[in-house]
Parts: C-alpha cells; structure tokens; sequence
C-alpha cells in the first residue's frame, strides 16, 4: 500500500553489528537501509567504508579468493565494543560494524563501517577510529588463496 502525503513510514531494522556468515546479510541493503535512520533528520552527516576483496596482494600476487574466518565470540564483543565507544566519543547518532566471513572473490563487499551524527567532523574521525579498530582489535582472519594455488594468512600493519 502507497504511503501517505506526510505519513512517516516505519523505520528499517539495521542487524545488530557483528559478524556474519557470507549470504545471511547482504551489505549494499545494509547500506542502502541506513537511510531509514537519517532521514529523519536529526544527524547532519553520515559516513561509511566498505571493504571490498582485492585482486592483487600487497606484495603484487594475483589474488583469487579471501577467505575470512573469526573467533565469533571476541569477534563480536570487540565489534560492539569499538562502536559503543565511538558513539560516546564522537557524540554519535548511530554507527554500526557489519563484517562478513567465507570465501570472496575479488570485487565483492567483506567489511561495512557506518558513523552517523550531527556534524562532519565527527563522524569523519570517528569512521576513521572505527576502521582502523576493526582491523587490529578482533579475532578476524584473512587468508588470502593466490592464482598460483599458494596462500598466505595476513597480518594488518
């Protein structure tokens, strides 16, 4: 049913920040939900990061599959924890941490950060917080498989 001239539709529920298996939550409708957040009004800026799977290494191997692994527990704990924080710190309207884990191909979507609050400045520096958090502070573990058949697990500088 169409809704109404001035009728405000119901908010959109956003899953909880954690991890998730690859095909539970789909990250672009993740993205594309936190609309149903900010439109009402009160957050004058909102900021993401997605994480896509790359095809070459740091060190210039062609990459064919990441494959993402996590001790769930800590993972989620720590994911919460880091997005709590932030919140607090930066005055935050919301901000959320949606990670994925299983095997990826290059070009597809592993990791989405969101900051949303009343000013830019904020936000900015607390995605930036959040961002580099997750990539040191969890149990999440990145192996990347090589086109040659070898892999390598990888550790964040």
């Amino acid at each position: 049913m169409p809704q109404a001239e001035g009728e405000l539709s119901k908010p959109i529920s956003l899953p909880a920040t954690g991890v998730y298996s690859k095909g539970t939550i789909d990250l672009l409708t993740v993205y594309r939900d936190l609309e149903s957040i900010y439109s009402e009004g009160s957050s004058g800026a909102l900021a993401t990061f997605m994480g896509i799977a790359r095809s070459t290494s740091r060190r210039g191997k062609r990459v064919s599959e990441v494959v993402m692994e996590a001790y769930v527990e800590n993972a989620e704990l720590t994911l919460m924890s880091i997005v709590s924080e932030a919140k607090e710190r930066y005055g935050l309207t919301y901000a959320g941490i949606w990670h994925l884990l299983g095997s990826f191909r290059p070009g597809e979507p592993i990791v989405l950060v969101a900051s949303m609050g009343p000013r830019r400045r904020e936000v900015m520096e607390a995605l930036t917080e959040m961002v580099e958090r997750y990539k040191r502070e969890p149990a999440l573990f990145k192996k990347e498989v090589f086109d040659d058949g070898t892999h390598e697990w990888v550790e964040e500088p």
